[in-house]
């Protein structure tokens, strides 16, 4: 279908609740999802094109068709959209990459020598299984301790298959297992450990406790003191394991989300608290949607955390309100059997537990992330808001400070790969003005800067891939017209500034703006190099300024130094007026001697000011 076909066929869709179905030409479905009326959500993808994020655009340009599911509530919706997201996982929705649910314990009892195994789900398969557990490496860490406790094989072999094979590996060496790949090992003792694992499992730790005491007595009344003693440190260890069984299996009470968009990956956080402490956290790193609101990506995540679990705690804590709370509510506490209550916490220690969730997606996010990651991701998105083919590599970014025609000049910053490179930085000083014009002076000085380029010269030997120009449409009009003059062709834009002279976005030479606030990093990085070039500039007309006063005609007077220097022109305000001022005039400021020599020197001298205040 055409672009007009699309926009046609959603304008013509009824305003009830929904699902729409997005697919490219080769059918398959790349994105998915709710509306609480079909026609106006799937009509705003047709139209204002220019306002949606990248990814959005994206999305857009790649629909072939699509097809819709009416439904009879919002509610049905979202249970809906959820179905087809786990079926499809379509290209352009936010996925968790790994939807596990819950974790289970599978012990595999119809084999000789049954095995443990985490699991998703519990099955009808005969096997005996424990759980739900509320974290999965909680349960893998509690699998490792029950084997080393009671001294069973963790390795890859099977048994009794290898039995006999090979000699013992490190493990039994190491006192962490009893070799029951030896064949003179008694087998029997693996059924015999199994069966109190299972008892331990099943929360009857203390009857394993009290068979291990009892036999630990009989050991030490048999003078079997090296054995007694492995027993006492397993009834130790079977202990702690209790406690800590009890710990991993309970489902939280409450959980708190935290979420974290960094430049080149987000991080999804689940803190699950149980009796108001803290029990285990989950999290999962995502690919990152540098762009779109945090609250959509938030309602994605949780649903498809919650309802691939198939559990959910009374509470759940967010970092944000969601657009579709309320059914969402509804469909876990539907799911779970029993109420669940979404919270947005304002204030309080509940705000802090948001907190603290959102510092653990921070710190997830900083560990994962290499510096040349989110550099690359932050140029990658900045092409892509910019339309270029490629990331751009290297910004110029130009601006003008003045005070009047003589004072004015032009900085010209560097970025490469997202860092300022200070060493290409450059600084114009504005020739033959006739008085303050922002528009001529950026022509000329974008025209020495190219025109250097075309001659070869050194200074200016590369071209950037972006230029940026703090002003508005009209300044990026100027530095166009300046390339095309001279035959280059480097995209350029203007830095537009709020009311309270903040960066607010990027505007092409046409006028068309381009928003940065749904790309934080983006926003921080053009906010960044605005600001850098702009006090680039106004360092350089203050150190001109300061070089003018201070390379005076007054330096060239026998006498006078820097501290009557200061107090002459602290009077007078100007060499012009100390120039105009008599002897008497001037001694309101220096002694007689000094007066007399400043009187001499500009009357003695025609010319007026020296050589040496001249400037290039």
């Amino acid at each position: 279908m055409t672009f007009d076909e699309l926009k046609e066929k959603a304008h013509a869709l009824p305003l009830k609740p929904g699902v729409y179905i997005m697919q490219n030409a080769a059918n398959e479905v790349i994105y998915v999802g709710k509306a609480k009326a079909l026609k106006n959500r799937v009509s705003q993808y047709f139209a204002h094109l220019a306002s949606h994020t990248e990814k959005t655009r994206a999305m857009v340009s790649a629909i072939d068709h699509f097809d819709v599911i009416v439904v009879g509530s919002e509610f049905e919706a979202l249970v809906l959209e959820c179905a087809l997201i786990k079926r499809h996982q379509p290209k352009y929705n936010i996925l968790l990459k790994d939807a596990k649910g819950y974790p289970y314990l599978r012990l595999s009892v119809k084999e000789e020598y049954p095995r443990f195994s985490v699991v998703n789900r519990a099955a009808e398969d005969g096997a005996r299984y424990f759980g739900p557990y509320g974290s999965r490496g909680a349960t893998f860490a509690i699998v490792d301790s029950l084997l080393e406790t009671f001294r069973l094989p963790s390795c890859s072999r099977k048994f009794p298959r290898d039995i006999g094979k090979g000699r013992p590996c490190l493990n039994y060496h190491m006192g962490k297992c009893d070799g029951y790949c030896r064949r003179e090992m008694d087998q029997s003792r693996y059924r015999e450990a199994m069966e109190q694992i299972v008892r331990l499992l099943e929360g009857k730790g203390g009857e394993v406790v009290d068979e291990l005491t009892a036999e630990m007595e009989r050991e030490a009344e048999a003078l079997r003191f090296e054995r007694a003693a492995a027993l006492r440190d397993r009834i130790r260890s079977v202990e702690l394991l209790s406690q800590r069984q009890r710990a991993v299996g309970r489902l939280a009470d409450t959980d708190v989300v935290g979420y974290f968009r960094g430049q080149a990956k987000s991080c999804f956080v689940v803190l699950h608290f149980a009796d108001g402490e803290l029990a285990a956290k989950d999290m999962e790193l995502v690919e990152t949607p540098v762009e779109g609101e945090e609250a959509e990506a938030v309602s994605a995540l949780v649903s498809q955390y919650y309802t691939a679990r198939g559990e959910s705690p009374r509470t759940i804590l967010l970092p944000c309100e969601l657009p579709d709370e309320v059914p969402l509510a509804r469909l876990l506490s539907q799911q779970a059997g029993r109420r669940v209550e979404l919270l947005t916490p304002q204030r309080g220690a509940k705000l802090d537990l948001i907190r603290l969730a959102h510092t653990n997606a921070v710190e997830e996010v900083e560990r994962a992330t290499t510096r040349e990651e989110r550099q690359s991701k932050l140029m990658e998105a900045l092409g892509k808001l910019c339309a270029l083919e490629t990331p751009p590599r290297r910004l110029e970014s130009y601006d003008i400070s003045n005070q009047g025609a003589e004072d004015m000049v032009a900085s010209m910053v560097v970025y490469e790969d997202g860092r300022p490179k200070r060493g290409d930085y450059r600084r114009f000083a504005l020739k033959d003005m006739d008085g303050p014009n922002d528009y001529a002076a950026m022509e000329q000085v974008l025209t020495r800067r190219f025109r250097r380029y075309l001659d070869g010269d050194e200074n200016f030997g590369a071209l950037p891939d972006l230029l940026l120009i703090d002003g508005g449409a009209e300044h990026a009009q100027v530095a166009a017209s300046v390339e095309a003059r001279l035959g280059l062709h480097i995209p350029v834009f203007g830095m537009v500034k709020d009311d309270r002279h903040r960066t607010r976005g990027l505007v092409t030479p046409t006028g068309q703006e381009l928003g940065l606030q749904r790309i934080p990093a983006l926003f921080a990085l053009i906010g960044q190099i605005q600001e850098e070039t702009h006090r680039f500039a106004i360092t350089f007309h203050r150190q001109r300024q300061a070089k003018r006063v201070r390379g005076s005609a007054l330096d060239a007077i026998p006498g006078v130094g820097e501290r009557r220097r200061a107090m002459l022109l602290r009077q007078f305000k100007s060499v012009k007026n100390i120039k105009a001022a008599s002897v008497e005039e001037l001694e309101a400021a220096v002694d007689r001697r000094t007066a007399q020599a400043v009187y001499d020197h500009f009357h003695a001298d025609p010319r007026g000011e020296t050589a040496s205040t001249k400037e290039e």
